[in-house]
This record gives C-alpha cells, structure tokens and sequence, in this order.
C-alpha cells in the first residue's frame, strides 16, 4: 500500500503539470489522433485506360508505438521498423514471421513454419507482443500468443530497450500490433486463399458508419491446412468486431475485440535428431516431413479472447487524454509424444509424452495526458501517464514415457493411447505493475530533444506450494534521452540513450530472491524520409548503429555448486539498414541489411565467454522489388541472406558426441542459407489476383537445432494463390 500511495501521488503531480502548462506559456494545438484505415489499397482505372494500384501507406511515417505520441518516425531519436497493412497485402504476408522477413534487425522462423506462435528474435533478444499499445496475455515461456495477422493494420517494431514507455520489456524491443479500426467510409474485402500442403483460407472485413457518428467494424478468418510435417492439419477461427462512438466533437470511445480458435491435430513441433537434419545420416535420408510422434494422439488446441477499447477526450487545443484498456483470456492444451534421441543404429529414436496446460487472464489499462506548450523559444510536447496490468497465470504439465520409433519407417500405435489423468504445477503466480512515466519532446527550431522517466513497482505472488517466496516485491527506474535534429531536405541524425528491465525467476544459495535483469542501449543514426522528392516518390531509409549490455544475468555459482548468481553479462552491438519506397505508385522496394554481434561477455562459466547468442545470424540481407504495369499485370522477386546461427549459446569448440559415435559441434550451428521468393498479380478495379511463392528453389535445411534430438526443419518451397474482392 506504501507504494500504491506514492505512485498516487505522482500521478497526480504529473496530471497537474501537464493540465497548467497550457495556461502558463504559449498554447500550441495537439495535434490530432491518426486517422485509421487511410490507407489501404485501391485500384482505379484512368481514362486512358493505365490501372493505377495506390498503396498510401506503403511507406510508414508514424508510429505510436515509439513515443505514445504523434510524433513522426523521423522525430523519434531510435530506430522503429513499421510493417503496414499495404506491405502486407501487396507481398501477401499470412504470419508475422513472414512479415518481418525483410526487416532489419529481427529474425523469425526460428523453428521453422510453426502453426501456433511467431518465435522472433530482436537484436539478440525475445521480443515481446503488444496489442494495441498494451501488452499481449503471453505465457512465462512464450512471448507472444499466435494472434493471426490478418485482424490488424499494422507490425510497429522499437528496437532497443523500451521500459520507460512500456515497464518489464526485454532490451531488444518489442513489437506491437495495430487492430483494424471502424471507418466512416463504408469499405470491405472478401478473400480466399489456396497453396501447398491443401492451404485454404476465407477471410473479409467490412465497416461503416451504423448511424451519426456511429461506426463498426466486423474483420473475421477461417483456415483449414495440412503442415510440412505428415499426418499433420491445423485449423483456425477468428473473428473481431470493432465499434466506435462519436460522444461530442471532442471525445469519442472505440470498443475492440477479438476471438480465436486453434486446432493442430497430429503435430510433434518438430523435436527431430541432429543426425539427419543438421549433419548426413549414416543409414540415409531423412525426409523433411517425417513425423515421429503419434498422429492419433497428438493434438494442440487454444482459445483466446480479449474486449477493451480506446477513449480520446480533448480538454482544448493544447491538451487531450487518452486511456487504452483490455481484458484478456489466453488457455491452451496440449498432448505430444516426440523425440527424445537417437540410439546407437541411428534409426531407432526414443520418445517422451509431455502434456502441458496453460491458462493466463490479464486486465490491463494505460492512461496518459497529451499536451503541447511553449516556453520562449522551445516548443514542449509532454506526455505524463499512468499504467497498470493484473496478469495471472496457472499452467501444469507432466513427463510420460512413451515407445520407441523408426526414423526412417514409423510405424504407429495400432491401440488409443490413454491421455495422462494428472498434471504438475509449472507456474502458479499473479503479477501487479504499476507504472508512471513523463516524457518531454522539446523542439528547438530543428532540434529535438527527448527525455523520459518511468518508476515501477511490482508485486508478484507466487501460488505454487513449494515457492521459495511466495510474495515478492520489486521497484524500478528506468528513463531514455535522445536528440534529433530534422534538417529541411529530410535528412535527420539522433543519438539516444535508453533503459529496461525484467524479473528474473528464481533465488540463490542465500535464498535472497533474484533482482530483476537490467538493459541499457547507446544508439546512433540517421533516418530520411524524402519531404522534397514529390508525392511520386516516397521514401523511409534507416541507419543506426548500437550497442546493448544486459546486467544482473544468471550465471553458475561457482562456490555453490546447483545454485546461480546474477554476475553475468550479455552484450549486443551491431549496424541495421533499412529502406522502404514505393515510386509512382507502381514500384516497391524493401531492402534491408542487419550485422549483429550478440554474445556472452561475462559468466562464471569460461567455455561460454565470447559465445553468440542463439538463433542470430550475424548477417541478414534481403531485398524485394516489385513492379505493377499499367494494364493491372506485375510481379516481384526478392531474396533473402542469413548467415549461420547457433542453435544454443555457443560453446567454442565444443563438441558432443551420439550413441554412434558421431560428433557434433556442441552449438548445433545452421548453416548459412540464401533464399529465393517471388510474386505475380493482376489487379482490377475491386478485384486482386496474385500468386505468391517463398523458398521457390526448396531449399532443404536445419531452421536451427537446440539438442541432439531437438532439430527443426526450416520451411519448404510454399506456393499461395490469393484472390481479393474490394467494394
């Protein structure tokens, strides 16, 4: 209670800061709320009879995410990627892995073409899922919730750390998805997809204004496929409604949800042996969509729903408030009986049953004031706020032993396998944060200078009958300064310094609870976004070098042994360039280039000093260009380079060896891969048809190996026909 009174009692010094500043300085109007859906993709046929495909947003200019303002990318002194709805639709991304395939400084697929989750990595981190400015209802041990692309406008990624905006995030960044918002313009789509493995989807959205400032949206999917793996389909459902009311000219509420249904019967996730994925098999091929699990047994299934809204009320010209807040429900069930190793003849593979279970409800809520003023010469751009989350997780599991299987020909139980009648507590804990933060954006002529300050405070209580501490409570600062200065032919150069931090699980020899991991970036670039080019010729380029110290990581105790210490060190540091243009309207380009240097700098364990983190490949590269003529006909190509990665920390030359004598580089390296995709469509006015293809040359290897029976095929050659009807 002590802290919930002081965090009272700053909210209310920074409300009052931020409603007087207006009435002791010059006013300066707030500029207005992003005006949803004003892109979008439209066709339109001239008199002349040329097909015009118009992509307005195709190039991004804002992003809330970065600065929980309106201030431009260009504005804001770090580097933020935006992944809009017109990119999506024009390359024909289905997942959020996809998505980001040609955006520096992130990577997915990490395990390959997983049907439930979007495994990302961010500067050598786990990035973190926000929907809506708020953060998704993920797991202890998944950071996202497998939402579908399809029910959102657009992918903000901020890079580096972000606690001072958004409390516990990684020092990475995070990645936020905008909801499809109702328009007063009555608009829709209706969509079918069909491709490899019997892919087949529906989707549509439509909105509209209902009555006088009255309008909704309703966006809904369904798909039903095979996966790479035999014996494998997925199915899913979902469906979200938006509505928004006009109270007055000054204050409107808009109401967001959404519901999903996932069904993966006969999956094993992969989990296949390094003998056979990563380096040859003496005894033969293994084939790329092999399952070793039992396909009547196996199964996945998720239900996940969340209600909120967005209200806006604006007090006068210089100052608004806004509130975003979201109930959550996310609860999944699984049963899996996979590999576990390799015997000696290296065809017979050992396997384990893990059922596992997981429930997560979460209320989240995050209110801030909006104001603008000046003071002499420098223009203010304040935002002082207020967040809270209440996130509780129960989740459970067990370990089963299961038959033995050939790798080369399964053979499966001829018999039901009975399903496990009891499980184990895995987490049993809630969490309250609480968070209150002030920024200021001080424009002086061309320079703008940032600065923000956050203090959280946490309560987590920990259910499970043998916690350690059932109650533990944290505190923390965190703050980011920067400078930009925007030149007028649109070159702008920043600096920035920001912070972050997490709890961390767990507790030491002295039975003292772990202090909370701390994140700390220095940044510098450079952004462009091509003011004087001409609206035929829009453009975002990017460049920033940085570099990432992670504190307060556990590392081994050395005097104790089975116990840890919070004396390691990791350290990020690497170069990103971006670029996004559309010219004329009839030519895209996304280009990127990532060098990433992420390792271990401090541990008590020597063999891991110097060693890259997992799944980051110190290079990335990728481009795609695609070109549409005047008759409505066009086409793209793209390639994509990742250089090898580690499947776990690596270990210098290190080495295991299997039941055969085989031996393996202990960080199970994947090797480097170049990439082939391509695309053809054909619009009309109202109507788009494209066929688009990835891996076109079914490049065949190793996504990334975290054991010696834990390899995951990357995805394979995968064709996908989309036909859009607009009205």
């Amino acid at each position: 209670m002590r802290h919930h009174s002081s965090a009272v009692r700053v909210i209310a010094l920074l409300i009052a800061g931020a409603a007087t500043a207006p009435v002791v300085a010059h006013a300066q109007e707030v500029p207005p709320e992003p005006v949803q859906n004003e892109g979008g993709v439209e066709v339109v046929k001239q008199d002349d009879g040329a097909i015009i495909v118009t992509a307005r947003r195709f190039v991004p200019s804002g992003a809330i995410t970065a600065s929980k303002t309106t201030a431009p990318l260009i504005e804001t002194p770090q580097s933020v990627s935006v992944i809009s709805r017109d990119q999506i639709d024009l390359l024909n991304f289905v997942d959020i892995q996809q998505a980001v395939r040609y955006t520096a400084g992130i990577v997915g697929e990490n395990y390959g073409p997983d049907l439930r989750f979007d495994f990302l990595t961010l500067r050598g981190f786990i990035p973190v899922q926000y929907i809506d400015g708020l953060q998704a209802p993920v797991s202890s041990t998944i950071s996202n919730v497998g939402i579908d692309l399809y029910g959102f406008e657009a992918i903000d990624i901020l890079k580096g750390p972000a606690g001072v905006l958004y409390g516990t995030t990684p020092p990475g960044g995070i990645y936020n998805l905008t909801s499809r918002h109702p328009s007063t313009q009555t608009s829709g789509e209706v969509q079918v997809k069909y491709g490899t493995d019997d892919f087949k989807q529906a989707a549509g959205t439509i909105t509209g204004e209902l009555a006088n400032g009255l309008t909704a949206r309703l966006t809904g999917l369904y798909r039903d496929r095979d996966g790479q793996t035999d014996f494998v389909t997925a199915r899913r459902a979902y469906v979200a409604p938006a509505v928004a009311f006009d109270i007055g000219p000054d204050t409107k509420i808009t109401a967001l949800g959404y519901y999903q249904w996932d069904r993966v019967e006969g999956d094993t996730n992969g989990f296949l042996p390094a003998v056979g994925v990563l380096v040859p098999n003496p005894v033969g091929k293994v084939r790329r969509g092999v399952n070793l699990g039992e396909p009547d047994y196996n199964f996945y299934r998720r239900e996940q729903w969340s209600l909120g809204y967005e209200f806006t009320h604006r007090f006068s010209s210089a100052l608004r408030f806004t509130q975003n807040a979201r109930w959550s429900d996310y609860s999944e069930y699984q049963q899996i009986i996979y590999a576990n190793g390799l015997s000696a003849d290296n065809r017979t593979v050992t396997r384990s049953n893990f059922p596992f279970a997981d429930d997560v409800q979460q209320f989240a809520v995050d209110s801030r004031f909006d104001a603008q003023f000046a003071t002499g010469a420098i223009e203010h751009h304040i935002l002082a706020g207020v967040d809270y989350r209440n996130y509780r997780e129960q989740s459970a599991f067990a370990f089963l032993a299961a038959t033995d299987i050939d790798l080369f020909d399964p053979v499966y139980s001829s018999t039901p396998i009975p399903a496990p009648t009891s499980l184990f507590d895995f987490t049993n804990q809630r969490l309250k944060q609480t968070g209150v933060y002030l920024q200021d954006q001080a424009h002086i002529g061309n320079l703008i200078l940032t600065l923000s300050g956050r203090h959280d405070w946490m309560t987590i209580n920990n259910y499970a009958a043998s916690a350690a501490f059932p109650e533990v409570k944290e505190k923390k600062f965190t703050w980011r300064a920067g400078a930009t200065y925007v030149t007028d032919s649109g070159i702008a150069p920043y600096i920035s310094y920001a912070t972050s931090f997490q709890p961390v699980v767990g507790q030491t020899v002295g039975l003292d609870a772990f202090d909370p991991s701390v994140g700390k970036q220095i940044e510098a670039g450079v952004k462009f976004d091509g003011r004087n080019m001409g609206e035929d010729f829009k453009i975002f380029a990017t460049g920033a070098i940085y570099r990432i110290v992670q504190n307060n990581v556990v590392t081994p105790d050395n005097a104790n042994p089975g116990f840890s210490v919070q004396t390691g060190e990791v350290t990020s540091k690497g170069l990103e360039l971006e670029v996004v243009a559309r010219i004329r309207q009839q030519l895209s380009i996304n280009a990127s280039y990532t060098y990433l240097d992420a390792k271990v700098s401090e541990s008590n364990n020597p063999a891991e000093v110097g060693g890259r983190l997992a799944a980051q490949p110190r290079h990335k590269a990728s481009l795609f260009v695609d070109y549409t003529h005047g008759s409505g006909a066009g086409g793209g190509v793209g390639v994509r380079h990742l250089s090898n990665s580690n499947g776990v920390v690596a270990l210098p030359g290190a080495t295991v060896t299997t039941p055969s004598g085989i031996v393996i580089p202990a960080t199970f390296t994947s090797p480097a891969v170049t990439l082939f995709d391509a695309t053809l469509h054909y619009d009309l006015p109202g109507w788009r048809f494209a066929v688009n293809g990835s891996n076109l040359f079914d490049k065949r290897y190793a996504g990334r190996c975290t054991g010696l029976a834990n390899c995951f095929f990357a995805e394979g050659r995968r064709i996908i026909a989309t036909v859009t009807k607009r009205f």
